[in-house]
């Protein structure tokens, strides 16, 4: 059976784990592969990285030699940056384009200016703290639990810096379609979302859900119906280009 990739980029002071339940609720032809970043999870001792698009490059590079077409990208926040970052990373690498890009709960590269105000410094533990609790992502028992804190602040710190200091860059545009997740309570505009469109020369779509901005949790089952109806198409279409 012919399987299309989908990598997943994490948000900022997350792990790859957040992804691991999708893993059981996708289909057999949708091969999930959580990326690990630098400085978290299985590659905690990492140095953590403040550079976007340095950080999309080792990664590319990273992923190139095990990477088999056609494969997809998907990103939550940080995560959506990272995802069109790694679209261009590859593409300068030699590999062929993803065949969707989905980017979620997040300004687009280019309407940044008001959304990332005051990200590109470090932020005080007690700033990240505020900012965790604004996102309603974080119970108040784990924000109080120090040793865990710890751990976390730090990943969290530079995460918040690679978003605040990543700039827009004039390239040639991406070819993929690009399919945009928003959180109807979350701060992303609708404008903001919309501005996604501008990377691509390809389609594009706007799928507004309830909730926050952890969305993809809150409904995470209408999350992977809308990636899983959009990557369908791409598999069928493989699937009959291998057979013909």
């Amino acid at each position: 059976m012919t399987q299309l990739t989908l990598l997943c980029l994490p948000y900022s002071g997350a792990s790859a784990m957040v992804y691991s339940r999708w893993r059981r609720k996708l289909p057999q032809w949708l091969k999930l592969q959580p990326v690990e970043l630098p400085g978290r999870g299985a590659r905690y001792g990492e140095p953590l990285h403040t550079d976007m698009r340095r950080l999309a490059l080792q990664l590319a590079q990273e992923l190139k030699a095990t990477l088999k077409a056609p494969y997809a990208l998907f990103g939550h926040s940080m995560g959506a940056l990272l995802a069109c970052e790694m679209a261009h990373a590859f593409r300068s690498l030699g590999c062929p384009e993803p065949v969707a890009l989905f980017a979620s709960g997040t300004a687009a590269p280019t309407m940044r200016a008001d959304y990332d105000r005051g990200f590109a410094q470090p932020k005080t533990d007690a700033e990240l703290i505020e900012q965790l609790r604004t996102l309603n992502g974080t119970s108040e028992e784990i924000l109080a639990n120090e040793e865990l804190m710890s751990l976390t602040l730090p990943v969290l710190r530079a995460d918040f810096l690679l978003c605040g200091r990543f700039e827009p860059l004039q390239r040639p545009l991406l070819k993929c379609p690009v399919h945009v997740l928003g959180g109807k309570n979350d701060r992303a505009t609708t404008e903001q979302l919309i501005g996604w469109s501008k990377e691509t020369r390809g389609s594009f779509s706007l799928d507004m859900l309830a909730g926050g901005h952890f969305f993809i949790h809150e409904h995470e089952a209408k999350v992977l119906r809308v990636i899983k109806d959009q990557l369908e198409v791409h598999h069928r279409r493989h699937s009959m280009a291998v057979t013909a």
